[in-house]
């Protein structure tokens, strides 16, 4: 059996971030600040990542109650969502689960799992410092690990 292609991607204040794994093994990832100015412009940005990278599934952040993301953010989450359901991939949204007392420790964390995301690690942030752009990338890699840990239920879920 192949292993599964999944793309997770997640929205921040001003940029979009993805991650690509192939079964547990990291292959790419990235960021655009294109993909946050619309939903249209999500939509596109999605429809190249989907045709570039051909995953089987497409993973973002369930816009549920447990959502704390602004409505832009929202609008651009659905347009991505969207986008995933009209190509052949299986979309899929998981709750984005905080296991760790801060975003900043879960980036550490998943670099320690993932080196090749060492250099991308975002440093903690002052209270007033913007939030550093690549955390998003973290945040995509927090919800593929969502899938990627207990894949049954998630993606019976999705395809029920």
């Amino acid at each position: 059996m192949a292993a599964l292609r999944v793309l997770a991607i997640a929205v921040a204040s001003g940029r979009v971030g993805y991650t690509f794994l192939i079964g547990d093994r990291l292959r790419d990832w990235g960021t655009s600040r294109k993909a946050a100015k619309s939903p249209v412009k999500a939509a596109e940005t999605t429809q190249e990542w989907i045709n570039d990278l051909q995953p089987n599934v497409v993973v973002t952040e369930k816009l549920d109650a447990l959502c704390n993301k602004g409505a832009k953010s929202q609008d651009i989450i659905g347009a991505v969502a969207r986008t995933a359901e009209h190509n052949y991939v299986l979309d899929v949204a998981v709750s984005h689960i905080h296991d760790f007392p801060s975003k900043y420790e879960e980036a550490a964390a998943l670099a320690e799992q993932y080196p090749d995301l060492k250099d991308w690690l975002p440093r903690k942030r002052r209270f007033f410092d913007p939030e550093p752009r690549n955390t998003v990338i973290f945040e995509a890699l927090s919800l593929a690990q969502s899938v990627l840990r207990g894949p049954t239920p998630q993606l019976a879920a999705a395809m029920g």
